[in-house]
């Protein structure tokens, strides 16, 4: 295996293969090169442990990626730039964990539905690729993986129904933040799969063993000519 053939895997979206390719290969090699291999596939599997909330994992791999800065040359400081990135994250999961321990109770009543969430889809085979990622003031809740298609989910709680359906308060500035919010991560990380938009609502009291789940899967967000969903 090649450096080459690393970046040709990650190119690919094999990322766990890549990391672990240039972890063969940065064993006895620690040109710049393969140094900077090393660092871009750390990255991938660093993000990919804190959406599996692997949180010890990552951070390993978070103190294992300032060691390998010291190694190569960053003059454009994009490695510099992921690495915070990178901190930012780590940061995020823990906040998140802190909030749902000790949070007001509305805020742990959304993370709870969140993790609800991320578990059912996992379960159905989806792989998460983001959580909470955020353009400007707009954030989108899940960002997963099923098969080629790049699903972009909304995530709304509720203890019950006594005063409205969850799905009500999708509204129309709602939907047009996501929108806008969608077509940002699509230009920014350069998707070229098919993608469409999902809700998933949880009813229910925080800790509630049989919470109710409602999936809604090409949930119609825009009438955008920049939408490209997937059936």
């Amino acid at each position: 295996m090649t450096i080459n053939e690393v970046f040709g895997l990650r190119n690919q979206g094999r990322k766990e293969e890549a990391y672990e390719a240039a972890r063969i290969i940065y064993s006895t090699d620690k040109s710049p090169y393969a140094t900077s291999a090393m660092f871009w596939t750390a990255v991938d599997v660093l993000k990919i442990r804190i959406c599996e909330d692997r949180t010890q994992e990552a951070e390993k791999i978070l103190r294992a990626l300032e060691r390998l800065l010291s190694g190569v040359k960053d003059e454009k400081g994009w490695m510099h730039d992921a690495f915070e990135k990178c901190q930012g994250l780590m940061e995020k999961g823990k906040n998140r964990e802190h909030l749902l321990e000790e949070g007001p109770r509305h805020l742990q009543t959304g993370i709870w539905g969140e993790e609800l969430a991320v578990a059912y889809l996992r379960e159905k085979g989806y792989v998460i690729l983001e959580r909470d990622w955020h353009s400007k003031h707009r954030d989108i809740d899940i960002i997963a993986q099923q098969g080629d298609c790049i699903v972009f989910i909304e995530v709304k709680t509720r203890k019950n129904r006594d005063f409205s359906d969850p799905i009500q308060s999708i509204d129309y500035q709602k939907r047009k933040n996501l929108s806008l919010a969608i077509n940002h991560y699509i230009h920014y990380r350069k998707i070229e799969n098919p993608w469409r938009f999902d809700v998933i609502t949880v009813v229910g009291e925080m800790g509630s063993t049989m919470p109710e789940i409602n999936h809604i899967e090409y949930f119609n967000i825009m009438d955008s000519p920049k939408s490209r969903f997937h059936r």
